[in-house]
């Protein structure tokens, strides 16, 4: 009676297609369940992000998030196989879509025609069980990596040059490793050559990117022996295979925001620019501080410990991250009633932002243009 009542969940035609799946003792009907209540995002429609989009449809994932901003080439066909050439020009996500609904009709899919960065990591994440980093550069994974860990979501890492491949699994429980465990600082943003610049196998992606979904599938069902402080490098040239060992450090879960990757990426990949910021150059911001110091509220958007480190005299201390707090939004509008808002951070990024959403809520500021180094070297 039981097992009838459970068949109720999956339709006829799923039934049908996940027979094998059910005869396995290891899935059976109870996981076949729990993969389809599932969502897994992955981040990426590339080289590995075809065949993990490809075989979780196959696998009947209940929800796949699709991410990815780039457009089809013809020299993307010869690894990203869920593209066809009668869809070059076409979005990645519309590609891969329409793909997966004419393999397996029974998915809800959500595509996200947008590149991952540090204002919309979070919110997007969040909406899902488990991610997939299919992504292409050490500054995407790393912001993926540190947004899993504020969000406590569990990471299933690849990565592909020529013939080697990596594959993970960060940040599946509380004493879990992640990437940064691995590599503990993202190298200098262009500092790694990309696929165009290095070339990688086709079957290279293929592989890792099925072994990205197996670990997964593992994940969901709770059964064998999980990539869970373990990496597996695999080589294809020469067939080699080993698994080492990672360990993980408290130190790198010490991750609150991702304000420290706004510098990695240019203003019109982190955020739609829809009001034009106020702005003062170092020199003139100088000037009136030193004429009216007492008529001026000088607010440091870097984080505590980068203020704590190096700080203009006088000024506050509220990190980019915090801005949006009921607290700090109500002290800051209480302050311009009587004092001049400014803006300050390392380079001038972060407290344009910022001036941004204190507009947001009718408050004015003006964000100092070279940010605290400029401004301290016009003081000594």
């Amino acid at each position: 009676m039981l097992k009838d009542i459970k068949l109720k969940f999956l339709n006829p035609d799923e039934q049908e297609r996940y027979q094998k799946h059910l005869t396995l003792k290891e899935i059976g009907l109870e996981g076949q369940l729990s993969l389809k209540n599932t969502s897994v995002l992955c981040i990426g429609a590339g080289g590995l992000g075809s065949s993990v989009l490809l075989y979780l449809a196959a696998t009947g994932i209940g929800k796949i998030g699709i991410l990815d901003n780039d457009h089809v080439e013809k020299s993307n066909l010869q690894r990203q196989i869920i593209h066809e050439t009668n869809t070059i020009g076409m979005l990645k996500i519309d590609s891969a879509r329409d793909r997966i609904k004419k393999f397996n009709p029974n998915l809800e899919l959500l595509t996200f025609k947008e590149r991952i960065n540090p204002n919309n990591a979070l919110e997007i994440i969040s909406k899902f069980d488990i991610i997939c980093d299919c992504s292409d550069n050490f500054g995407t994974r790393y912001l993926i990596n540190d947004a899993c860990l504020i969000l406590n979501k569990p990471l299933v890492f690849g990565s592909v040059q020529g013939f080697e491949g990596q594959v993970s699994v960060f940040n599946l429980h509380k004493n879990s490793p992640n990437l940064r465990d691995l590599l503990p600082e993202s190298p200098l943003k262009n500092a790694i050559p990309s696929c165009a610049e290095y070339g990688v196998a086709g079957v290279s992606t293929g592989l890792i990117g099925i072994l990205q979904v197996n670990e997964i599938v593992k994940v969901i069902l709770k059964k064998g022996e999980i990539l869970d402080g373990k990496i597996l490098v695999f080589n294809l040239l020469n067939m080699n295979m080993k698994k080492l060992n990672l360990k993980s450090d408290q130190i790198n879960k010490r991750i609150e925001n991702l304000s420290q990757f706004l510098d990695f990426y240019s203003d019109d990949e982190c955020y739609e620019k829809k009001n034009e910021v106020n702005k003062i150059n170092a020199n003139d911001f100088n000037n009136l501080y030193k004429a009216k110091p007492n008529k001026i509220l000088l607010i440091d958007v870097r984080e505590n410990e980068e203020f704590s480190n190096s700080a203009i005299e006088g000024s506050i201390s509220i990190p980019l991250s915090h801005l949006n707090k009921k607290s700090d939004l109500e002290f800051i509008q209480k302050e311009s009633l009587i004092k001049e808002v400014f803006t300050i951070c390392k380079s001038g990024k972060r407290s344009e932002k910022a001036s941004e959403i204190l507009s947001k809520f009718k408050i004015q500021s003006r964000s100092i243009e070279g940010g605290i180094e400029k401004v301290k070297m016009l003081c000594n």
